[in-house]
């Protein structure tokens, strides 16, 4: 009989007399109910029927109490491994071997809660009393758990593990970070596939010891450490506690740290989680939030956003426009903009250019310059003109958008009519815009 094998998409293909190479099907019964595909781990629940463990415990987990084939309420959710099913399907992956087949290979046990929770415990014991390498081992142990199935990392974080790594970092950061480097970075290395964290692991990673090792790791650690720490602090920020960004702000060098890592863009991660961490702390509701303003724009942070808006991608541009607006909150950062050539002409170019957010913070950015900048605002809003800002203002109105950029849009409207008459836009990508206003 000639069947077809399903297991690789694509056409059929024909030998070179042009006669077609018959592929082999997967027999119905090695087939999961759920996805249809070659069982890979077959399970089988307390109402008799079979699936691969991966769709079944996502079946589960999205909330579904019934066998997905006969619909009955399952009340028992232990799976059995069907070993003998599993071993038929290798042997006739094995006999198919010629028509594309790879054998499966055998599934490793799952580790339990329980395992799981023998092993933080004594994660915990060991960052108690300070032992680096014999923490060092169960994270080793902890890490190839993770790494043989999706569902062991779920199992892992969902038994505390972020809570133990976020304890044990703090108690090991409090000791010594030059002392207790190896393990550290090993905790925060296993802290990154376990984002985002519960509240009471934020509260250990958020201490002030802990923000220093990590501020630490941006110095001296090599480009992973420095990445898995600046992403860290992107989602210990992110949290939004004002007492965190209070703790971040008060670590010395942190502001000059950042400032460099923006520059250099030694890597795309470290580029956007320094931008994402920079505007937390400029945007905070904390007491230091105008502080940190200052001190960015006092670094030259503002010609910093201005270059990532000349070549960068849309993630970036959003980054770097939402600081730029932040900065212009200050009356130092309105002079720091209004002093670059670059800032009106790249705050106009970014309008409806790259996404609504970008539009958002740009005319946001604009509109704080022309009415709140230098004393001679009529020089901004000329220079603004020259650029095409009345057309591009106009077509976001046209377009739509939210509530406070149209109310600022409209009110630059208003601001540069007046000096209309003075200047002729040069901008030729929008002499069919109706001028009237």
């Amino acid at each position: 009989m000639v069947l077809g094998w399903r297991g690789r998409k694509g056409k059929s293909k024909q030998s070179k007399g042009g006669k077609p190479v018959m592929e082999v099907v997967v027999p119905n019964h090695f087939r999961c109910p759920i996805s249809l595909d070659l069982m890979k781990d077959p399970v089988t629940l307390s109402t008799g029927i079979t699936y691969d463990r991966e769709n079944v415990e996502r079946w589960f987990e999205e909330g579904n109490i019934t066998c997905p084939v006969t619909n009955q309420v399952v009340r028992n959710f232990d799976m059995i491994p069907n070993h003998s099913l599993r071993i038929m399907i290798q042997d006739w992956c094995v006999e198919n071997r010629q028509h594309g087949v790879e054998r499966i290979p055998t599934p490793r046990i799952p580790i339990s809660p329980i395992e799981v929770a023998e092993l933080l415990m004594q994660v915990k014991d060991s960052a108690r009393v300070l032992d680096q390498y014999g923490c060092l081992e169960l994270l080793q142990k902890m890490k190839k758990w993770g790494g043989e199935s999706e569902r062991n990392k779920r199992c892992i974080v969902d038994n505390g593990a972020p809570v133990a790594l976020a304890s044990s970092f703090d108690a090991f950061a409090n000791d010594s970070v030059e002392r207790n480097v190896v393990v550290l970075e090993e905790i925060l290395s296993a802290l990154n596939w376990m984002f985002p964290l519960q509240l009471e692991a934020h509260k250990s990673l958020g201490s002030l010891a802990s923000l220093s090792c990590m501020v630490w790791f941006l110095k001296h650690q090599d480009l992973s450490g420095k990445e898995k720490s600046i992403v860290a602090l992107k989602e210990l920020l992110s949290f939004g506690d004002v007492q965190h960004v209070e703790a971040l702000s008060q670590i010395e060098g942190v502001n000059e740290l950042l400032v460099e890592l923006i520059n250099k863009r030694v890597s795309s991660t470290i580029t956007k989680a320094s931008l994402r961490v920079v505007w937390y702390l400029v945007s905070s509701s904390s007491n230091s939030s105008e502080k940190m303003k200052l001190a960015f724009v006092e670094l030259g942070l503002v010609s910093s956003l201005l270059d990532i808006l000349i070549d960068s991608d849309k993630s970036r541009y959003e980054k770097a426009l939402a600081i730029l607006d932040s900065l212009c909150s200050c009356e130092e950062g309105r002079n720091k903009a209004c002093g670059n050539d670059l800032t009106i002409p790249l705050l106009v170019k970014k309008i409806l250019r790259v996404s609504p957010l970008t539009t958002d913070y740009s005319v946001s950015a604009l509109w704080k310059l022309c009415k709140f900048g230098e004393k001679d605002e009529g020089r901004t809003l000329l220079e603004a003109l020259q650029v095409g800002a009345f057309q591009k203002l106009l077509l976001v109105l046209q377009v739509g958008c939210g509530d406070e950029t149209k109310e600022k849009a409209t009110e630059l409207l208003k601001l540069m009519n007046p000096y209309r008459a003075e200047l002729e836009c040069i901008d030729s990508d929008y002499k069919n815009v109706k001028r009237s206003f």
